[in-house]
């Protein structure tokens, strides 16, 4: 008598732990993961009217505490915040500005800083070869 050789059903295969793993490390890098770096220092910005918004992704930001000490990238102090704002200026142009443009800075101050400090700045701001300069505010 001959029987029918027997058939060998695969074994599946459980792929519900490889799953788990794969939403967990998911969950760790999405939790761990740094969106866009922290301000260099806290910053309360002033309050403001709604006006046009600008676009101050692609622009060096200047950050002003409520001590009034500038902060720009890793530079800290007003003296090497300002030959770093001049090499950062100097860089936008190289890289193409148009004769006579000069690039746009964005000011991120502190509301309980003296309008006389900001007003002291300003000047030497323009001497570091910033025309334009954006005060970020929000809205009322």
């Amino acid at each position: 008598m001959r029987l029918a050789p027997l058939r060998h059903r695969r074994r599946s295969e459980n792929i519900v732990p490889m799953i788990n793993v794969v939403f967990l490390l998911l969950i760790f890098f999405l939790m761990t993961a740094e969106i866009a770096p922290p301000d260099p220092v806290d910053v309360a910005p002033p309050s403001a009217a709604e006006g046009e918004a600008g676009r101050a992704e692609d622009r060096p930001t200047l950050y002003l505490a409520a001590d009034g000490t500038p902060a720009f990238e890793e530079a800290r102090g007003t003296d090497a915040v300002l030959s770093a704002l001049t090499a950062a200026a100097q860089a936008a142009c190289a890289a193409g500005c148009p004769e006579g443009v000069r690039p746009a800075l964005v000011l991120r101050a502190d509301a309980g800083l003296p309008a006389a400090r900001l007003a002291a700045l300003m000047p030497r701001l323009a001497e570091a070869g910033f025309a334009e300069i954006s005060l970020v505010t929000v809205p009322r």
